[in-house]
């Protein structure tokens, strides 16, 4: 898409946004829809609309597979982290009021930190899902 300036002028504007975007469903889970899962998505389709117009190298050199490899291993473990603190603090899997001595406190902690896994999780999937696609030659193709 080299040619079509406006478009390429209009995607570095827009591309920021969308990830503030993502960062405000994400902060914003708590008291409202949104939250790790659709932050994680929207994130993706940012980079994506990124790779759409100026390239998947392009795309990759802004995140590298090993930073979306990374990422999917780093937010299960964020998740899982979060319950088995739970477990050695005393409580259930996954039970959020232990974390801190204030349980409405390690309520919000418990939910922020399952809800930032889960973010860093489903971007670096979704990323890695499409650089598997994009990235693939037709049957034919020869280079």
């Amino acid at each position: 898409m080299r040619g079509y300036l406006v478009l390429r002028v209009v995607a570095k504007i827009i591309v920021p946004f969308m990830l503030l975007f993502a960062l405000y469903v994400q902060f914003h889970g708590d008291f409202g829809p949104g939250g790790g899962f659709q932050a994680g998505v929207i994130a993706a389709a940012a980079i994506i609309f990124y790779a759409l117009i100026f390239g998947l190298p392009a795309a990759r050199r802004v995140v590298p597979d090993r930073v979306v490899e990374s990422g999917i291993a780093a937010g299960v473990l964020v998740y899982a982290g979060v319950g088995v603190a739970g477990l050695l603090l005393g409580g259930n899997y996954l039970d959020y009021f232990v974390l801190d001595p204030d349980p409405v406190s390690g309520q919000h902690r418990g939910i922020f930190w399952v809800e930032a896994g889960v973010f860093i999780t489903v971007s670096s999937v979704m990323l890695k899902i499409f650089y598997m696609f994009a990235g693939r030659q037709r049957k034919g193709d020869d280079g």
